[in-house]
């Protein structure tokens, strides 16, 4: 019978104490511990499936966590935390109060950076390397990215730098052919070709000044090894190039690996998908905005469907199968993507840019420059907006409605529900003077009978849901459903603001005249965002109600699910109820 290694087991020096022969069943014993885990309490599962013996190899060879070890985006780290001294507490990854699903500097001192956004590994690897050589340290710094995030434009500012300089930096290329979609765009032809042995000459990476190793099998552990201690006595940057399954030891998580990024709930023994309760839901805002470009597309032949990575997750991919010619997944290049769009809407096309809020923060200067500048009408669709849950501070959607709403020749509008997605989508694409952003959540809606027939929004206008006396609440996108169960039973006014930018005006005047005490409420960060335009409109006009504004606190909200993250911050239906009451 094999003997167990992997229950002894709890930091890196453990690990360097077993024979190199060793280190292939550790291996089997470590995809089995990620599988058994994330089929009960779920997460991302194919990347770190595919990095066990490269993760065991970097361990067993660099001495972290003196040497410093950063994981591009983060979600293949879960075998990293595993044997960096959360073995015992991984169970409660991506949990309130557990361990994060992505690296991060104050969990543990062998995350040495914080990553959850693509493409960061190789600047950050960089500094910190440029660094020690400043303080007269002798450290290696080693980043590993995947060949979706070494296309991003920022992971080539990195690289181009590095050719530069004589830092002690080892790049290594997780090549899978697959981020959470499959990788796209000319640089994965190329590296397809030099996998096929095709195209080793004319080598980008030799070219920029960079030492190229590879392309190596990443599945065989004492190749990786042998490798890594061959680098390690290289000077300067350097870069190998290994060659992983993504999903690798669970059958159906190499089949299918896009389902299986992060496929829920499974049968840890067979790899089958426990299936959901057959129960008529509402749709997931993804699939409203998926299915509803679709039908607008095949009415107005200048739509076109932009996407950076992300179409499975935006629900492009309906586009993209059934209008190939005018969806794009333009690959982990989300100011590309902006500007993109730009330039097509300057030919009179329009574009629907659809990028999750947190990612379109990486575009904010192409948001202002390339687009709200020269008034050019494209239609960003803010997938993720608000709370996301599970995946944390690095991917909640809370900055969107005030790093936006400082921008002129910006509208923008966050649907309560999944008509008002469809009808301001189908508003928008009628042609407007200035480009629109649309916020909307992760998750399902609340309308079963959600495909009615579209009809025009009119810009710029609110309307009240519910009339009453005693307080006015006024509410901004999805949150509207807790405002509307909390407010049962009770004598106030609710309206939804539906546009941060403009606001009505008219409307705004009316409630500061009939009402004392209004109170705002948003799933963005309360400050810059839709109370603070509250506020800021008292101010100008002279108003002196009371003001109360409820939304995300100022700081970062970690992970949990939504349900706990709302109650975290008071908006769930009982904190919002408690706060009306006490207003009224």
């Amino acid at each position: 019978m094999q003997k167990p290694f992997l229950q002894h087991i709890n930091y890196p020096k453990d690990l360097r104490k077993l024979s190199i022969e060793d280190l292939p069943n550790l291996a089997k014993e470590l995809r089995e511990f990620i599988i058994n885990v994330v089929a009960t309490k779920e997460g991302h599962l194919g990347a770190s499936l595919g990095v066990v013996e490269l993760t065991i190899a970097l361990h067993y060879v660099f001495n972290t966590p003196e040497d410093l070890l950063i994981w591009d985006v983060g979600h293949q780290a879960y075998g990293h935390k595993i044997l960096t001294g959360r073995k015992a507490i991984f169970e409660t990854n991506r949990q309130l109060g557990g361990i994060s699903g992505f690296p991060k500097r104050d969990e543990s001192a062998y995350d040495a950076f914080g990553v959850g956004h693509s493409s960061t590994s190789i600047s950050a690897a960089l500094g910190m390397a440029i660094a020690s050589q400043l303080n007269g340290e002798d450290k290696h710094h080693i980043a590993v990215i995947g060949d979706a995030s070494i296309a991003s434009g920022m992971a080539f500012e990195g690289l181009n730098h590095a050719g530069v300089t004589d830092a002690n930096l080892l790049v290594i290329l997780n090549d899978n052919a697959i981020g959470i979609d499959p990788s796209v765009g000319a640089l994965k032809q190329y590296l397809t070709n030099v996998k096929k042995g095709t195209n080793r000459r004319n080598n980008i990476i030799e070219a920029l000044n960079i030492d190229y190793s590879g392309p190596i099998n990443g599945h065989d552990i004492s190749k990786i090894v042998s490798e890594l201690e061959r680098l390690k006595k290289i000077k300067g940057p350097k870069l190998l190039h290994v060659i992983t399954t993504k999903g690798k030891g669970l059958k159906q998580a190499e089949r299918d690996q896009v389902k299986y990024h992060a496929p829920g709930k499974f049968n840890a023994e067979t790899g089958d998908l426990i299936p959901k309760p057959d129960v008529k839901q509402a749709p997931k805002y993804q699939d409203v905005f998926g299915h509803t470009i679709v039908e607008l597309a095949k009415q107005n032949h200048k739509i076109i469907g932009i996407t950076p990575a992300m179409p499975t997750g935006s629900s492009l991919k309906y586009m993209m199968e059934q209008i190939p010619d005018r969806a794009f997944d333009v690959g982990i290049a989300e100011q590309h993507a902006v500007t993109l769009a730009a330039g097509m809407a300057t030919q009179g096309l329009v574009p629907f840019c659809n990028i999750y809020s947190t990612f379109l923060q990486r575009a904010y200067d192409q948001v202002i420059h390339d687009v709200a500048l020269q008034k050019l009408p494209v239609i960003f669709c803010l997938d993720r907006a608000g709370l996301v849950g599970e995946d944390g501070a690095t991917h909640h959607g809370v900055f969107d409605l005030a790093y936006l709403r400082c921008i002129p020749n910006l509208i923008i509008f966050a649907p309560r529900n999944e008509v008002e997605l469809r009808n301001i989508m189908y508003t928008a694409q009628l042609g407007l003077e200035m480009p629109i952003a649309i916020r909307y959540p992760r998750g399902r809606g609340i309308t079963l009978d959600w495909k009615q027939p579209f009809s025009k929004v009119e810009l710029g206008k609110a309307i009240q849901l519910k009339k009453g006396k005693n307080l006015a609440i006024l509410s901004i996108g999805s949150i509207a459903k807790n405002v509307s169960e909390a407010i049962e039973g009770l004598n106030v006014s609710h309206y939804d603001l539906r546009f941060v930018k403009p606001l009505d005006e008219a409307l705004l005047h009316r409630v500061f005249k009939e009402y004392r005490t209004i109170i705002t409420v948003e799933d963005g960060t309360i400050k810059g965002g839709v109370g603070s335009a509250i506020l800021e409109f008292a101010s100008e006009h002279n108003y002196k109600n009371t003001i109360k504004t409820l939304g995300i606190p100022d700081g970062f909200i970690e992970h949990g699910n939504v349900n706990e993250l709302q109650r975290l911050v008071g908006l769930d239906v009982e904190g919002l109820r408690n706060v009306f009451t006490k207003h009224i």
